[in-house]
């Protein structure tokens, strides 16, 4: 029997290839999505196609309304979204505590899949400066993990895999491309319209077309006019 793991899937570049490679590594995997809010649902939409090219022993859009609370300008439509090129800092479109929630929650459901592993893209190369993305950020929460679930007291010990995390957007597409990832089926920008749409301006777009170019790869993007 495959091992179960949990895997966090945005429905962006990133989380895409973290599926394709816990699939690789020969997990099942079941695959947990969010509606936090955020200024678009195209992502979640895309979340669903992955799911269906890649595989997955289950897909799950859990509802938790950080919009409520603001503070970000993915959360928060009276704060705009950077389009002016990524700049040293942490930008306007951290969303507080988005990563720590969502790895909760993966943790709450991998102790009743009875689950060691959970999955998450974050990286700390080519990205926007987040710091719920560093390694260091990873590392505490498997620590946390640990000393916090019925899990990891009874000595079944957790473990949280980056497998992105030291990779530039450029190996990251290679990756996912050698494991059969269609990055035209996502959506990594921070405003896409309806139809999932890109902007081209803002980081996310930046880094993500500057991933392709230098992985000498064509852009699959769909931007809006």
């Amino acid at each position: 029997m495959m091992k179960k793991a949990v895997v966090l899937l945005s429905g962006g570049l990133d989380s895409a290839t973290c599926l394709a490679i816990a699939r690789n590594r020969g997990f099942a995997a079941y695959c947990l999505s969010f509606d936090y809010g955020q200024r678009h649902c195209a992502e979640l939409i895309a979340a669903d196609r992955i799911v269906k090219a890649l595989g997955a022993a289950e897909h799950r859009v859990l509802n938790f309304g950080l919009a409520q609370f603001g503070g970000s300008a993915l959360t928060d439509t009276a704060i705009a979204v950077p389009t002016g090129g990524v700049q040293p800092g942490i930008p306007v479109t951290y969303v507080p505590a988005r990563n720590t929630i969502m790895l909760s929650l993966a943790l709450a459901w991998a102790e009743v899949l009875g689950s060691r592993d959970i999955f998450v893209g974050v990286n700390a190369v080519d990205y926007s400066g987040y710091p719920d993305c560093r390694p260091e950020y990873v590392a505490a929460f498997e620590t946390m993990a640990n000393l916090a679930t019925k899990a990891g007291v009874e000595g079944h010990r957790l473990a949280i895999h980056a497998p992105l995390i030291d990779l530039s957007k450029a190996e990251i597409i290679r990756t996912g491309t050698a494991l059969g990832v269609d990055y035209s089926l996502t959506v990594s920008c921070y405003q896409a319209d309806a139809d999932g749409r890109a902007c081209g301006v803002c980081d996310s777009c930046r880094l993500r077309a500057e991933g392709f170019a230098a992985a000498g790869q064509t852009d699959p993007t769909r931007y809006r006019d």
